[in-house]
């Protein structure tokens, strides 16, 4: 079986995408990449291919049509990581705000017995470079309140940089995942512990994107402010049915 596969979404990521793919490449011969393109008008797509063309079975270009959301281009490259049988699948942000160097003393937890591992901010203090104190406090605020209706024991349950072991997408419904954008990395972790799935955390320092535009908008708060609480009224009618 094909051991570690980094799915990278991206929208408009021509300025990091090639850096950050050759960055991954150099860790370990073992990773392979897919890179999942919402059809960026900025060429994103035609620099992985020319990186392709180096690497051709090691990064994997999987182009949707259209923009629709974080969420779905994950969707799309967990079921691709599936039938290609990957045994470990990562979640990495295009735009270096994850340190690629992590992801082995992550996945040495994922081979040690953990089910899903998290790239925390909020472990070990706040380990977050360059963000707006504003930021900060909603990010912060984000976690309190998940913690707060779920009962889900992470302390940075809307993290972006994770790690998970094949079985744990494959006993989640991922036609059933409702959200797309913030609230999605919140719905995914809640599905699998509410499964029992073992979720730790592995402190990480989240540096904040130099090159590109953040993706945040309001839409994608409020998604997440509601989304908590629609996945905790779910989970409890399902439990009382």
């Amino acid at each position: 079986m094909k051991n570690t596969l980094i799915v990278i979404p991206t929208y408009n990521e021509a300025e990091n995408i090639e850096a950050i793919v050759r960055q991954l490449l150099s860790i370990d011969t073992s990773y392979h990449v897919v890179v999942v393109d919402d059809s960026s008008p900025d060429g994103t797509g035609s620099i992985v291919k020319a990186v392709i063309s180096e690497y051709p079975d090691r990064i994997f270009l999987e182009t949707r049509p259209k923009k629709e959301g974080l969420g779905r281009a994950y969707l799309h490259a967990f079921k691709w990581a599936l039938l290609k049988g990957y045994n470990y699948i990562f979640e990495i942000d295009a735009d270096f705000s994850h340190n690629p160097n992590d992801i082995p003393r992550m996945q040495e937890r994922l081979i040690k017995g953990a089910d899903v591992v998290i790239g925390s901010r909020y472990i070990d203090g706040i380990n977050v470079i360059n963000w707006p104190l504003g930021r900060i406090l909603l990010s912060l605020g984000a976690s309190y309140y998940v913690k707060f209706f779920t009962g889900l024991p992470v302390k940075d349950p809307t993290a972006g940089f994770v790690g998970y072991k094949a079985e744990v997408l494959n006993a989640i419904d991922l036609d059933s995942v409702k959200f797309v954008g913030y609230a999605f990395q919140i719905e995914l972790k809640y599905k699998a512990w509410i499964k029992g799935f073992n979720l730790q955390e592995v402190s990480i320092i989240f540096l904040n994107r130099a090159k590109g535009q953040s993706k945040m908008n309001g839409s994608i708060i409020w998604e997440a402010i509601y989304g908590v609480v629609y996945l905790r009224i779910k989970s409890l009618f399902k439990y009382k049915s």
